[in-house]
């Protein structure tokens, strides 16, 4: 009697999206990314987690238990510190400094016990990044390894205080048909590491890759996973890096720590709105400065714009740090509502110091650059711009007015142009300049 051998269950798993499918097919149905399905083997990840059910109010409650990291702007993004038992995902783009970023942490948490997990680089490599940092601790315990099967041994042997793993794309477990980079490995190691750090009561920090496009490598099959996403952004050329919290189930997800990266590493900027300003030239036409605000701290930058005669046939758009969707939006109500008509320009607007500018707070600064851009006059070097700019090119008020103007007035500006709505609004050294919408607007920066 004939008997059929048992087929392999096998599934198609998108490596951009980590969407599954149960068949091939050429383009992704959630990313819609071409040629990007992959065979892997189906079935779940198993959990070896025995446990009880406990009531809530047998749970002790510890909040003072959060590891201080030594870094005041690491501690804030991370909502005061690290939690034990946390998994947290370190993303950024190559040569950002994620690897310095780790390798400083684990010299700063000593007399602390750190395991660092290479799974990219030599012992080696690593002696001399930490030559270079100034970093000789015999609490650093360096372990090269790509398999997640050694790597939790090597926890439960250690017990050390913090886990670092450089990269999660390295790593890989023997159990799982597929190699090491791919959907299902990430998150079969993220998974056995979450494991490990929930049952150990230990903090571990995975450090991601960032494709191409800008998200995260792996992909959001990490983000699910873990506790806690710190994007680390910058440009390799700037000397300022963000530190930027995408997901934390500890704290906000609105505060941004700031660095400066330097010879011997990364140094935290305490007061980003001056070093921001310091490089400012003055009496340039298309700058003016906003004020943003991240998390509970207000941010002073400054917002570049440079209009000139078109070079192609469509005239270009270009943006670094503002939506461009937000751009055209500004550049329509600007030429409807103030009559300053762009659309045969090419216009590009900056925000420098490799910030990135989220919020509608600073609408009402870039108008402002725009059209002394398009003037090609000045906007006086004391005053400050906030306010949201609506369809009808009236200005709309903005949360936090007041920090916004306290933190002007410490920096020296005499002058802040706000919503009409603000202009109760009182500080001392600073004169409040209200405009209800951006004809005002226009006429306060001349």
């Amino acid at each position: 009697m004939a008997t059929s051998a048992k087929k392999r269950r096998v599934a198609f798993v998108c490596s951009a999206c980590g969407h599954a499918s149960a068949r091939w097919m050429g383009r992704c149905p959630a990313c819609e990314e071409w040629d990007s399905l992959v065979e892997e083997a189906a079935g779940g990840i198993a959990s070896t987690t025995i446990g009880v059910p406990i009531p809530l109010n047998e749970v002790p409650s510890d909040p003072s238990a959060r590891l201080a990291s030594g870094w005041g702007e690491l501690d804030r993004v991370l909502g005061g510190g690290i939690v034990p038992g946390s998994l947290v995902l370190l993303a950024g783009e190559p040569g950002t400094g994620k690897s310095t970023l780790a390798l400083s942490l684990a010299d700063r948490l000593s007399p602390l016990n750190v395991l660092y997990v290479a799974g990219e680089e030599s012992v080696r490599q690593i002696r001399m990044r930490a030559d270079r940092l100034g970093v000789d601790s015999g609490r650093i315990q360096l372990f090269a390894e790509t398999d997640v099967t050694r790597v939790e041994s090597a926890i439960r042997a250690t017990e050390p205080d913090l886990v670092v793993v450089d990269s999660i794309q390295s790593m890989y477990s023997p159990e799982v048909p597929s190699g090491p980079g791919s959907v299902i490995q990430t998150r079969s190691c993220t998974v056995t590491l979450m494991r490990v750090a929930k049952e150990l009561e230990i903090p571990i920090v995975i450090i991601g890759h960032v494709t191409k496009d800008g998200a995260i490598a792996g992909p959001k099959v990490l983000e699910h996973a873990v506790d806690a996403v710190i994007q680390f952004e910058g440009d390799r050329h700037h000397a300022f890096r963000i530190l930027r919290a995408v997901k934390n189930r500890f704290g906000s997800c609105s505060e941004i720590g700031v660095f400066e990266m330097g010879a011997t590493g990364l140094v935290e900027v305490k007061n980003p709105s001056e070093r921001f300003l310091s490089c400012r030239r003055r009496d340039v036409s298309g700058s003016v400065v906003i004020c943003t605000v991240e998390g509970t701290r207000p941010v002073l930058l400054e917002m570049q714009a440079l209009v000139s005669q078109r070079t192609y046939g469509m005239p270009q758009r270009t943006v670094t740090g503002f939506d461009l969707r937000r751009l055209q939006m500004l550049l329509a109500v600007l030429g409807r509502r103030a009559n300053i008509r762009l659309s045969d320009r090419d216009v590009f607007v900056n925000a420098v110091a490799g910030a990135r500018i989220d919020e509608p707070a600073a609408d009402a600064g870039v108008v402002a650059a725009l059209a002394s851009a398009a003037r090609d006059k000045p906007v006086p070097d004391d005053l400050v711009v906030i306010g949201e700019v609506g369809l009808g090119g009236e200005l709309r008020t903005v949360s936090r007015i007041e920090q916004r103007l306290a933190e002007a007035a410490r920096l020296g500006f005499r002058r802040a142009v706000v919503p009409g709505d603000a202009a109760e609004q009182r500080r001392d050294g600073l004169e409040i300049l209200p405009a209800s919408d951006i004809s005002v607007l226009l006429d306060r920066i001349r």
